[in-house]
């Protein structure tokens, strides 16, 4: 399975989509374009429809996750910027996706923006986020779309100083007892010790970013107990990813510190997604589907419709993509297609904060309506099968 996600960042450009001056006189002093289109591009706003499944949502293979009715000029144009966001942002989701369901009932924390471009990054924590990470390191994501922000002292920082105690002192002065302390720079038990001792019972949290993170978090667990700090945490980092988050499940773990492969899609860093034209009018203006039929190139015309199956307890068996129609709902099933943009115009909700609060519920109601081989972290089928109706 796959998690959208991106779409109110999609849906934030789509309704501010322009050619300003720069860009006009950049596209016709470079001759990619003629005046007649220069004339087009300096008017260009988008007035049709979209249509889609929303942020936070679960899909399979060919589910018609955005639905874009409009001229076909005006689409075309979209094409690249659609394919940009959708394809990242919902990479990174599915990725976060599976290393929620690998952490349990432990929070897990993105960290990936040196990993990553930029602008990217802010994207993914907003991506990582929707797919229940609990708060991120980017505090452009935090001021942009209202994300809980967290940070982690460095090794440079402990480095700074002449020992290890008074660098925890440094940061306890300035934080308070309820920071967490990085005790892997140098000994770790010496590290822990120092924290105590500094901190007492009240230390928020330690942090171990290298080793055997299994093995040391025994210790460092057990340590902490007979210290009499059986309240502190244990957060871990080092260059995690789903699958050794899920070997830490055994282990005294309380958090997790998540970079690389968060942002990189954990092997996948795009969701492979397409944008085809699948109807036109005709000379009567009627639509009529059209489909690519090349071998290894094969499309399904006509305009889809989704719905997903649930049985009498709730949990999803199959997904029906209608063809030219509504799939019939029997009162127990989901509509998927959710509409966005009517007439060029944004509808509310679906942007800003309320849109990743929003999209963040989704993905927690949608896992819950899956069945438990979501969890499955190898390769194999998808989730639910994929049923097409055609009229």
């Amino acid at each position: 399975y796959g998690i959208v996600a991106g779409t109110g960042r999609l849906l934030e450009g789509v309704t501010n989509f322009r050619f300003g001056e720069a860009e006009l006189d950049f596209l016709g002093r470079t001759g990619v374009v003629n005046q007649d289109t220069l004339d087009y591009l300096a008017n260009y706003r988008f007035t049709g429809d979209i249509w889609g499944y929303p942020e936070g949502e679960a899909y399979f293979p060919n589910s018609p996750i955005l639905i874009v009715e409009s001229t076909f000029a005006e689409a075309c144009m979209l094409e690249t910027y659609v394919l940009s966001v959708l394809n990242h942002d919902s990479a990174i989701a599915s990725a976060a996706s599976r290393m929620i369901s690998a952490a349990g009932t432990r929070p897990c924390i993105e960290m990936g923006s040196r990993r990553t471009h930029e602008e990217s990054a802010t994207a993914a924590a907003r991506a990582a986020v929707i797919a229940g990470f609990s708060s991120t390191s980017n505090l452009a994501a935090g001021m942009r779309y209202g994300i809980k922000t967290v940070g982690t002292a460095a090794h440079s920082f402990t480095l700074l100083h002449d020992t290890e105690h008074d660098a925890f002192e440094a940061q306890l002065a300035s934080l308070g007892t309820g920071t967490s302390l990085l005790v892997d720079t140098y000994d770790v038990e010496a590290a822990v010790r120092a924290a105590v001792e500094l901190a007492g019972p009240k230390l928020g949290g330690v942090r171990l970013d290298s080793g055997d993170l299994v093995t040391q978090a025994s210790w460092v667990r057990q340590l902490l107990d007979q210290l009499g700090n059986e309240h502190t945490r244990i957060m871990v980092t080092s260059d995690l990813d789903e699958y050794a988050i899920a070997a830490l499940q055994s282990a005294p773990v309380d958090s997790y510190g998540v970079g690389t492969s968060l942002v990189t899609g954990s092997g996948a860093p795009t969701a492979s997604m397409v944008y085809k034209l699948v109807s036109r009018t005709d000379d009567a203006g009627t639509f009529v589907p059209v489909a690519k039929a090349a071998k290894n190139k094969i499309s399904m015309g006509g305009r889809k419709y989704a719905l997903r199956k649930l049985n009498d307890r709730g949990i999803a068996t199959h997904e029906i993509v209608g063809i030219g129609h509504r799939p019939e709902d029997d009162g127990n099933d989901r509509p998927l297609l959710q509409q966005f943009v009517k007439n060029g115009e944004l509808l509310p909700g679906w942007t800003g904060h309320e849109g990743v609060v929003r999209a963040r519920q989704r993905h927690a109601d949608t896992m819950a309506e899956l069945p438990a081989v979501v969890n499955r972290l190898q390769r194999g089928e998808p989730a639910i099968p994929t049923i097409y109706e055609e009229n």
